[in-house]
């Protein structure tokens, strides 16, 4: 009995040992985890740095439109489709067609939701269409938590796109966090960083298999963001 227990205990630190490596690095490559990207100064000194990388057999300007319409009821991530039965039932499915209606000429400072008013949403740091987009948020921790606890977090995703020969699409996503007090930080370590390797890798193959697809765009029925009525909700959330 204590064999099997060790065992079973070995084979999980065995596993939480590899998340962790996998969570900051699946698919991208030693040069591309060594770059220096757009967007890094926006964290500085952070405990977290994820790349992921993908490439995709579409041109950037294939590739774009599908990052400019991402977000909490908009396009949604391009996670698979159990991620967010299980994990986010708040979330509508992500759509696998462009909605002309959702598809945004992104400009700095533009809110990118992630969430109900009072949750979570990103803003629009930089971006160079169709090569570059970075997003910044620090609203990803719950606010009960910064209230009460002083817990705080800055957050950055960077995307950049990389044109290959043959009408291909380098895709290298860097997450880059730092959070504080150290309580908050060993917890997004212990569990941020493994479900990365889900959700950003789950992202990536969502994005490529919907930019390959080259289905034709479609209105979906959904509202484009209206981004001072969604701030405004939020700041009551908040209040």
């Amino acid at each position: 009995m204590l064999d099997r227990l060790v065992g079973a205990g070995a084979a999980l630190l065995a596993a939480g040992a590899a998340l962790q490596v996998l969570g900051r690095r699946a698919g991208s490559t030693a040069e591309e985890r060594a770059a220096r990207l757009p967007g890094d100064d926006l964290v500085v000194h952070p405990q977290m740095v994820m790349d992921h990388a993908i490439t995709v057999a579409a041109g950037r300007e294939e590739v774009w439109p599908w990052l400019t319409q991402m977000g909490w009821h908009l396009g949604g991530w391009y996670t698979p489709s159990w991620v967010d039965r299980l994990l986010f039932p708040d979330n509508w499915a992500s759509l696998d067609r462009l909605d002309p209606r959702l598809v945004r000429d992104l400009q700095v400072g533009d809110v990118v939701p992630d969430g109900r008013p009072g949750t979570a949403h990103f803003r629009v740091a930089q971006v160079e269409s169709p090569e570059l987009l970075v997003l910044g948020s620090v609203t990803h921790v719950p606010p009960r938590w910064a209230v009460d606890r002083g817990a705080q977090i800055t957050w950055t995703w960077t995307i950049h796109l990389t044109a290959l020969p043959g009408r291909a699409t380098r895709v290298h996503l860097r997450v880059r966090e730092r959070t504080s007090p150290a309580w908050l930080t060993g917890f997004y370590v212990a569990t941020v960083v493994p479900s990365d390797f889900v959700m950003s890798r789950g992202m990536l193959h969502g994005l490529k298999d919907r930019a390959e697809a080259r289905r034709a765009p479609v209105e979906s029925g959904r509202a484009p963001l209206d981004q001072e009525r969604y701030l405004q909700r939020d700041r009551r959330a908040r209040a």
